[in-house]
């Protein structure tokens, strides 16, 4: 009996086989991380334990709570396993959602095996592609965001009403993601909206909300304490004004004086917009003392872009639409720069610069990029083969919508009204999440290919619950007249 229902499970242990592998492979081929421009702010956090003045630092605790192995082969590991445990949780949501839908299958039969495969079909757009390999196999914190982001969501879909310890769990675990990557603040709001849907009581949105809030404050009062600031980040305004510089138009815009100097410049038509005025010669923070750190070309950013999205709010929304579109295009484009997208991806040679070798001494030894053969022809040639367009992920959110009509018809008739109230009880919190994970680093920074992958395992798990709707209680039917048994005769002593 117990082999039986292990039976239904075989698709994603071969799923889930093959990503272990090539993540074994990648850690013996490449035993450092990939380095990225943001990866010395996050060594630097943790080293010194502080927050980072650019980013949040929930990143930087985690390398900090590593930091006693002085190994950098150490934290690519650690990151693999987070990838593979994002991985199994889509499949336990999907799988768990497939039980519920089918009661029974796990008892056999015809349909025993199909919540497994639909669950680990769905795994693999998590578990397969190589840009997920390589995107945990660098210096960066959005593998460790998404795991956080999508335990967050699987604490409130795990019951029908949320208990208020799951709701304390999302709220926590939301909290973790927001000072992983500031994308995920927002998304508080999404996880209580999901849970008043789901009818969960005052208490469990009351939770959520304190776990949520209790973390973030205490951040902000750390900060405080090392800045002088109860802020997320000294720079939070210059993403933004990097995003207006798409369309920015100073002839509409007519700034006062002190502000001319945030026009965007724009020599290089191979660089994005958005990386020229920030990183290149053409920056305007290079003329402003403390360039982009500082407070002054912070207040002078916050200021122009808003200025520039209330004088162009179509041209605005405009470049919203057309950054979040090119997450769906099949092939990688060299975007922002003819560089920064190849950073994504294993490399065939070895680069190292002095400064991080002088960083990365302090935390341990082994953090120079090091290719490994023959292990490392085996990862580039995985490279070559095993990567998932864009489009895919279209496909996953469109079906993640447009499923819910299959699920309209119910008792013979059309009933579009109980379709939406399943939709908006389940699939809409992971596909909603989705949808934010890429509508918001466009609207506020630029378009980049690793935004694209954390809003794959959301679009996998929404896709997965439009499959296996929740059942309803059946309805027991009233007794009729006739069923009901006859009253007792009342008997005089």
């Amino acid at each position: 009996m117990r082999a039986r229902s292990v039976l239904p499970h075989l698709p994603f242990c071969g799923v889930l086989a093959v990503a272990v592998w090539i993540r074994a492979v990648a850690v013996l081929a490449y035993p450092a991380p990939l380095w990225f421009g943001d990866s010395p702010g996050y060594l630097a956090a943790a080293i010194g334990f502080r927050p980072d003045p650019t980013r949040p630092s929930g990143y930087a605790i985690l390398l900090w709570l590593l930091k006693p192995f002085h190994s950098f082969t150490v934290i690519v590991s650690v990151q693999h396993g987070i990838g593979v445990l994002t991985g199994a949780l889509v499949y336990v949501l999907v799988w768990r959602a497939g039980r519920a839908a089918w009661p029974g299958t796990e008892a056999g039969g015809r349909r025993a095996w199909l919540p497994g495969v639909a669950a680990a079909l769905l795994t693999v757009p998590v578990l397969i592609p190589v840009h997920q390999v390589a995107l945990e196999h660098m210096l960066m914190s959005d593998s460790l965001f998404a795991f956080l982001l999508l335990a967050a969501v699987a604490a409130v879909l795990w019951r029908r009403r949320p208990t208020w310890w799951l709701g304390a769990a999302a709220g926590v675990l939301t909290a973790g993601a927001a000072l992983t990557r500031t994308a995920g603040l927002p998304l508080i709001a999404l996880i209580l909206v999901a849970m008043l849907v789901r009818r969960a009581g005052w208490r469990a949105c009351a939770a959520a909300a304190v776990t949520f809030a209790l973390p973030v404050a205490g951040y902000l009062f750390w900060f405080h304490a090392e800045y002088g600031q109860y802020k997320m980040a000294k720079a939070d305004q210059v993403f933004l004004y990097g995003r207006t510089a798409a369309f920015a138009d100073c002839r509409v815009i007519k700034p006062r004086p002190e502000l001319a100097v945030m026009c965007p410049r724009h020599s290089d038509p191979r660089i994005a917009e958005a990386f020229s005025v920030l990183w290149t010669p053409d920056s305007p923070f290079r003329r402003i003392p403390g360039w982009v750190h500082g407070e002054e070309g912070n207040r002078l950013a916050g200021e122009f872009a808003w200025a520039a999205i209330k004088a162009q709010p179509v041209d605005y929304t405009k470049v919203v639409v057309r950054d979040t579109l090119k997450a769906f295009t099949w092939h990688r484009q060299p975007y922002p720069t003819p560089w920064t997208w190849l950073q994504y991806e294993f490399p065939e040679g070895e680069a190292w610069s002095t400064k991080q070798a002088d960083l990365a001494r302090l935390y341990g030894p082994d953090g120079e990029t090091r290719v490994v053969r023959p292990w490392a022809g085996q990862v580039l040639a995985y490279q070559d083969h095993v990567v998932m367009p864009g489009t895919i992920l279209g496909v996953l959110l469109l079906g993640g919508i447009a499923g819910a009509a299959l699920h309209a018809r119910s008792e013979g008739r059309w009933r579009p009204a109980r379709s939406v109230r399943h939709w908006a009880a389940g699939p809409l919190l992971p596909w909603g999440t989705s949808l934010a994970l890429l509508v918001i680093p466009a609207a506020t920074a630029d378009f980049d290919y690793r935004y694209v992958l954390p809003a794959v395992p959301f679009a996998c798990v929404a896709l997965g619950l439009v499959l296996f709707p929740r059942r309803r209680p059946p309805r027991v039917p009233a007794p009729r007249d006739e069923d009901r048994p006859a009253p007792k005769e009342k008997v005089d002593a």
